[in-house]
């Protein structure tokens, strides 16, 4: 069977689903890619492959009582099979108190997240990719690393109250570490995008080859709060799991930073800080599925529409990520994310990263973060790594590069620590701009290159 259905194989394969179904509640999603991938490592291609998979999982619910069985069998008999697993499951679990009915019927908005350029990929296009990576860091006595990884996928969703949900993505995924022969020197890059036709390994990796040169002799700074420079590589995943740490019922819960304790001898009032001030005035996170540079398809994991969200605007929290359940139990809107995740989107300034650092008097520049591990979930107190490029700049230039560092750090003093942003960059499916950040602690240092 193939793997990627256009809109009406998939829509005529759930509804025979579906016919099958005994359940008060159906709900049926199917879902399949199609992927190449090459790696390299020492300046030569190590593993090639291709994925290729469809998979219909069916819930079924009863009362309160609701079961789940999947399969990548599609003849009759294995639809049957597989819906009638999920109804004995379902008759074999215990309630669930939180169950919701399903959504009914949804309007979706116009989503460009399929390119060709990227369902196109041959394997000899990813070879060259490799090759344009390999070349130039064998060319300059390097050793390089890397991986590309492309894919093409729908996913679709149908339940027996009336809703149906389609949609096609294609994403590429480029990442490569380049060091010296005497390994000293290391560079890292990574790319992502939507439309294959924008990847240019060649550029990238050139990124990658000037850091690694550049790092080399790395010279020891003691540990403190300085001055940095983020690339968005340097902030992805402590911004990412801040938006992950938004969800609503979690902070009404007491167990995120955005709880919000009861003033001493007063009951009820608001148990998340929904609407407060918490970052600078410049910082504005939302999702958008329609964003030309990191689309999404426009519904979540239950087939409901996802629209533009704003989860942070002017530095204040406007919305929190929930679950029907929850939004119904506290009165609220649900407010889901897509289906592929949380994507976000932060709005960032102007400045180039070359005008950040002749605008530097003393400060470090930071090509990414690594090994990151949570310290504290109310404060959001993250440790981890500097690492592939870290240099020292003094009176606007790149003095040397320096020796990596551990750091304590949580992105909620970050975004309130913004003196500088640059324009958003697409990275792992978000938009994150370069960042200029006053009194950034590091820890102590590294002796990881």
């Amino acid at each position: 069977m193939m793997t990627i259905l256009s809109e009406q194989q998939a829509k005529k394969l759930l509804t025979k689903v579906l016919k099958y179904s005994k359940a008060e509640s159906c709900e049926c999603n199917l879902s399949g890619q199609l992927s190449g991938n090459i790696r390299y490592a020492r300046n030569t291609v190590s593993t090639a492959g291709q994925v290729s998979d469809i998979t219909l999982a069916v819930q079924s619910t009863n009362g309160l009582k609701t079961g789940v069985a999947t399969i990548n069998e599609f003849d009759d008999a294995s639809i049957l099979k597989v819906v009638r697993r999920s109804e004995e499951l379902a008759s074999l679990a215990p309630d669930n108190p939180e169950t919701m009915p399903l959504f009914g019927p949804q309007k979706y908005i116009k989503t460009k997240s399929y390119f060709d350029s990227t369902a196109s990929v041959t394997p000899e296009d990813r070879a060259q990719a490799a090759e344009d990576s390999i070349a130039p860091s064998k060319k300059n006595k390097l050793i390089s690393s890397g991986f590309l990884n492309e894919t093409v996928a729908f996913e679709a969703i149908i339940n027996n109250k009336g809703l149906f949900a389609y949609n096609t993505a294609t994403n590429v995924e480029f990442t490569v570490t380049i060091r010296t022969e005497d390994g000293t020197g290391s560079g890292w890059v990574t790319r992502d995008f939507s439309d294959y036709s924008k990847l240019d390994t060649a550029e990238a990796s050139q990124v990658a080859i000037q850091k690694s040169m550049g790092s080399v002799d790395a010279k020891a700074m003691e540990p403190g709060k300085y001055t940095v420079i983020l690339e968005p590589a340097a902030s992805i995943d402590l911004l990412r799991n801040m938006a992950f740490s938004m969800d609503q019922r979690s902070a009404d819960e007491g167990r995120s930073f955005m709880s919000k304790k009861p003033e001493e001898g007063k009951e009820g009032g608001p148990t998340n800080k929904l609407g407060e001030k918490m970052f600078d005035q410049r910082v504005n996170m939302y999702s958008d599925p329609t964003h030309p540079d990191v689309p999404t398809a426009p519904f979540a994991n239950d087939g409901h529409s996802v629209g533009r969200t704003d989860w942070i605007k002017d530095g204040k929290v406007v919305n929190m990520p929930n679950t029907p359940y929850w939004a119904n139990k506290t009165g609220v809107d649900y407010k889901p994310t897509t289906a592929s995740g949380l994507q976000f989107i932060m709005e960032g300034g102007t400045e180039s990263l070359e005008e950040m650092i002749k605008n530097t008097r003393r400060g470090i520049l930071v090509t990414r973060l690594w090994y990151i591990r949570q310290l504290d979930p109310q404060s959001l107190l993250y440790t981890g790594l500097t690492r592939d490029g870290t240099f020292y700049i003094e009176n606007g230039k790149i003095k040397y590069p320096i020796k990596n560092f551990r750091f304590n750090e949580s992105p909620i003093i970050m975004l309130n620590n913004i003196e500088a942003m640059g324009k958003p960059q697409r990275i792992n499916g978000c938009m994150v701009p370069t960042m200029k950040i006053r009194d950034f602690t590091f820890s102590s240092l590294s002796d990881a290159v």
